[in-house]
């Protein structure tokens, strides 16, 4: 394993202030070490499978998205977490987040200042701005979406937006969400455009990504990268001539998969992340890869001799599993971010062998990562 030994250091995780990341102070090479003898353990029912060696991170200055708690006053703005008892906790300097996030922070601040918005008091159910979420592209850019109670601040935020520009030229995209209800959740359904254009381009090598407001995307641009370009080889060593790709997102796995004589569909239950994908696809001009919306889990098995499948944490669940053990499918290349409902789904789909996991340590410093499996279906008796 070929990664950086030193144990990062943070101040807020020292004071206990947050503690989030479960394996700070940690050398990075055995955090590598504990993530890989914990994904082998659980995926020791499948001797004959060759690991390849894991992706590592960076440790530290890996996340490309920063989701920040509103709190303190309009003049006196924390972006961060809550405590115990509710109240802002500044985590503006952290250092897992990209330099490009933390310097942005500053300047956001003096906004909310300038704009009068209220920070959102949970105990008194009162105030208007509850989160401030930051993504940073590859090649710098940012998506800056403010997460507000109601649309009273707007007027004001409009007034002063043209300073938050000038001292942040890199945004290419600012919104604002509203969320009226008061509950744990980070963002609304409603999403208001306040300057720049509609996506956020996100280039991973020769591939753009673009992101809307409310789609989702890995929070480690490179490690994000290494998961596709593992795809790709997978599915040109498979000689795959038609793939289905399940809860494809914004079209990571789709973009990378495509290649000339083959066809690529990809399923989404996210209307944005849909008409993120396609717009990708048509501006790579990528005819035979398409995308719909709708549910994986009510797939109806067709023509495709390779399924690529990324669900969530919960995993396939029993219904997909069967959908996909009777697919006839060649082919299925699992990506999952909790080895322990990877390691249910396999077992799921005795039809399937897997020949190849890799794992992609998505988050450094957390217990968290990524794991990708090729399962090959077994030679039927006769």
């Amino acid at each position: 394993m070929d990664a950086d030994t030193a144990a990062m250091q943070c101040g807020y995780y020292d004071k206990g202030v947050c503690r989030s990341c479960t394996f700070m102070g940690t050398p990075y090479d055995a955090q590598l070490r504990a993530k890989l003898d914990h994904a082998q353990n659980l995926l020791a029912a499948w001797p004959d499978a060759v690991w390849l060696p894991p992706m590592a991170s960076r440790p530290e200055a890996f996340r490309n998205k920063a989701k920040m708690v509103v709190g303190g006053t309009a003049d006196a703005p924390t972006l961060g977490i809550l405590d115990p008892a509710q109240h802002g906790v500044d985590l503006t300097a952290c250092g897992i987040l990209a330099p490009g996030l933390r310097a942005a922070f500053s300047p956001i601040k003096a906004f909310i200042t300038r704009a009068r918005i209220t920070p959102y008091d949970i105990p008194a159910r009162r105030g208007e701005l509850k989160n401030v979420l930051l993504t940073e592209s590859a090649d710098g850019e940012l998506m800056l979406r403010f997460v507000l109670r109601s649309t009273e601040p707007l007027g004001r935020m409009q007034k002063h937006l043209s300073s938050l520009q000038a001292d942040l030229p890199q945004l290419a995209v600012v919104t604002a969400n509203i969320l009226p209800e008061h509950k744990a959740v980070l963002e609304g359904d409603e999403e208001i455009a306040l300057s720049g254009g509609e996506t956020l381009p996100m280039r991973l090598g020769d591939s753009v990504l673009h992101l809307r407001p409310a789609s989702f995307f890995q929070t480690n641009t490179e490690i994000a990268r290494g998961l596709y370009l593992q795809a790709q080889e997978w599915a040109d060593e498979v000689d795959a001539r038609s793939i289905l790709d399940l809860y494809c997102g914004v079209g990571g796995f789709a973009l990378h998969v495509a290649a000339p004589g083959r066809r690529v569909h990809g399923v989404e239950l996210s209307e944005p992340a849909v008409q993120s994908a396609r717009l990708s696809a048509a501006h790579a001009g990528l005819a035979d890869v398409t995308f719909a919306a709708g549910d994986a889990t009510a797939l109806v098995a067709g023509e495709a001799d390779t399924i690529i499948v990324n669900p969530p944490r919960r995993g396939l669940g029993d219904r997909l599993c069967q959908t996909l053990e009777a697919s006839g499918a060649d082919t299925i290349i699992y990506s999952s971010c909790n080895a322990a409902t990877l390691a249910r789904d396999i077992a799921a789909m005795p039809a399937y062998e897997p020949k190849v996991v890799r794992l992609f340590d998505m988050f450094p410093q957390t217990d968290h990562y990524e794991v990708m499996v090729l399962l090959t279906r077994r030679p039927t008796a006769g």
